[in-house]
């Protein structure tokens, strides 16, 4: 494996949910440790599962994984550094402000953007040098800032007090109000995060269109920032086999396109390979096998009493969504579970029964089919840039008209800041939620990081309404849409694997606490009751009942799509080849 060669002290694996980021950082850890060094394995993943991964406890605190000598772990909690965060900053002010002031400040303090800087402010120690990694040879992540915060920590002194002053936008308050490091401690982490010397970035993608994509879509995000990815392990490649199998056949040929096809932001990458396994990376024997060159199954195979059983189909879903004549449907989940083939199948079933459609995308990295479009379906999308550019103009024209040169400037530099973006693709989607009081709009929405920040400014807005709005005066919000079940049909889309259904779960949840209740599941791509003989699939097959049996809950609508239907048109899906079993 050419990521392990001339490994640098820091070593970053980014990806989405699913793709293995954190088998190939336990493995890479492992590695490491068995070459006699000693190394500290950080995960800042809320659906971690480092210490199922060895089995052990694995917490906020270091501990040494006792099956392997010289290696120590951390869990870094994303939620818990935000809750510490938000507990520290209202302590001062709790008995200085209004009921009102401190709704509003605790607000800021609660969204998604928050809790992504209350995790960097933990882990920027680890990188700035402190006491904690000194007596490290190499510190592992398990995912790595996006380009996001990294930009937000760029910003520079003339923007943070244009916000201290009371000028900027508030949905940028409660983020800002997070770096609580001074500026010098995050520019040498970002520093070390820049440095080729210091820090190696590793990439995390399945070979999969769209997996791939997102992690181009990285790529950008990162270098726009300074940070350049150096190396692309593409995880989970179904090995060649001496006895033919259609559905193993069909999954090679759809992968070997797809690594054909490879976007160029990764093409210039040093690129890795590593070959599907049987079953989950449980246990340090199956994760030392892991980055061998062995292809054989391996892995801790779940205790399988009888099989999974069969799910309906998507088209089941439809039929029921065709009952009403428009609304919302929202395709929800981590990147790389197919949101976007599973909305495209969804819409073209809807014009198929006779609905007007408009399929649309908050999601850079999808690529919805425009010739698709017919009389009943249109296809659109909600580009973060041109969205963004638009609003900027606007408020530089309306805003800006009032300031001096000065003040423009500093206008002008608030309106660089990321939260921009989430101010203005806020206002288009607020568009496309309303057009669905007409017609049915199917949503792609953005990885689910990005559609909580979505969210986010979703229920800002609705509370800056409800506090500026006199008694008995009428109003509807797009939360107020979001959340009327009659309105709005959130589905959330997963793999019958573990991290991707716990991932899942967390989004369900955290819909749930916003009062938006999600209407449907969509586990896409089972082997489930799916014919097939090799081995590898077969072992694969079994590990689903687990993950299966985890989302199946009373009251809760379950649908599948299996591996043999979604290979049937892997670009543009019909609704009868995504229709999976009755």
């Amino acid at each position: 494996m050419r990521f392990l060669d001339d490994l640098p002290r820091y070593v970053f694996f980014t990806g989405k949910g699913g793709v293995g980021k954190t088998s190939v950082a336990c493995a890479t850890a492992v590695d490491l440790s068995d070459r006699g060094g000693r190394v500290l394995l950080v995960s800042t993943d809320p659906a971690s599962n480092v210490g199922q991964v060895f089995g052990q406890s694995v917490g906020d605190r270091i501990s040494p994984i006792v099956t392997v000598p010289g290696l120590d772990a951390l869990e870094i909690d994303p939620e818990e550094a935000a809750a510490q965060y938000r507990d520290r900053t209202l302590a001062p002010v709790r008995d200085l402000l209004s009921a009102v002031d401190l709704a509003a400040v605790t607000e800021q303090l609660s969204g998604a953007c928050t809790t992504e800087i209350a995790s960097f402010n933990q882990f920027t120690e680890l990188l700035a040098g402190s006491d904690a990694t000194s007596g490290y040879d190499h510190v592992v992540f398990d995912t790595a800032p996006t380009g996001h915060t990294i930009r937000l920590l760029q910003l520079p002194g003339e923007w943070t007090r244009f916000i201290d002053d009371g000028k900027g936008d508030t949905s940028c308050l409660g983020p800002m109000s997070g770096l609580e490091k001074s500026r010098s401690t995050y520019g040498s982490a970002l520093a070390t995060l820049a440095d080729p010397a210091s820090t190696r970035l590793v990439l995390v993608a399945r070979a999969q269109h769209g997996a791939l994509a997102e992690a181009a879509r990285t790529v950008d995000e990162l270098a726009e920032a300074g940070v350049q990815a150096t190396h692309l392990v593409v995880n989970g490649i179904m090995p060649s086999s001496p006895s033919p199998d259609p559905l193993a056949d069909a999954i090679r040929d759809r992968e070997q396109r797809a690594l054909a096809d490879l976007p160029l932001q990764l093409a210039g990458l040093v690129s890795d390979h590593i070959a599907l396994r049987g079953a989950d990376m449980v246990g340090v024997p199956a994760i030392r096998a892991l980055l061998s060159e062995e292809t054989t199954a391996s892995g801790t195979p779940t205790a399988i009493t009888e099989a999974a059983p069969m799910l309906p189909g998507l088209e089941v879903l439809v039929d029921e969504l065709a009952g009403l004549d428009h609304g919302l449907v929202m395709c929800m989940g981590k990147g790389g579970v197919g949101k976007t083939t599973i909305a495209t199948a969804i819409a073209l079933h809807l014009v198929g029964l006779g609905k007007d459609v408009n399929l649309t995308t908050t999601d850079p990295a999808a690529h919805l089919d425009a010739s698709l479009a017919t009389d009943r379906l249109r296809v659109s999308s909600i580009d973060p840039q041109r969205v963004t550019a638009d609003y900027r103009a606007r408020v530089m024209a309306s805003k800006g008209a009032t300031l001096d040169d000065v003040g423009r400037a500093a206008l002008a530099e608030d309106l660089r800041s990321p939260c921009t973006e989430e101010v203005a693709v806020f206002q288009a989607f607020s568009k496309a939620v309303a057009e669905a009081r007409r017609r049915f709009v199917v949503m792609d929405t953005a990885p689910t990081g990005h559609t909580l920040l979505l969210m986010d400014a979703t229920g800002s807005y609705h509370n800056e309404i409800v506090r500026n709005t006199a008694d008995g005066m009428s109003f509807t919000t797009p939360l107020m849409r979001l959340q009327d079940p009659n309105y709005t049909k959130v589905i959330i889309i997963t793999l019958a694997e573990t991290t991707p259904v716990l991932e899942a779960e967390q989004l369900h949840a955290d819909l749930e606490r916003a009062d938006i209740h999600p209407w449907a599941w969509v586990v896409n791509q089972t082997l489930t009751g799916v014919d097939t003989a090799n081995p590898l699939l077969r072992q694969r097959q079994a590990a689903e009942t687990v993950p299966l049996a985890a989302i199946q809950r009373p009251g809760r609508r379950v649908a599948q799509v299996q591996w043999g239907d979604a290979l049937t048109t892997p670009d543009h899906p019909r609704p009868e080849a995504l229709a999976g079993a009755r």
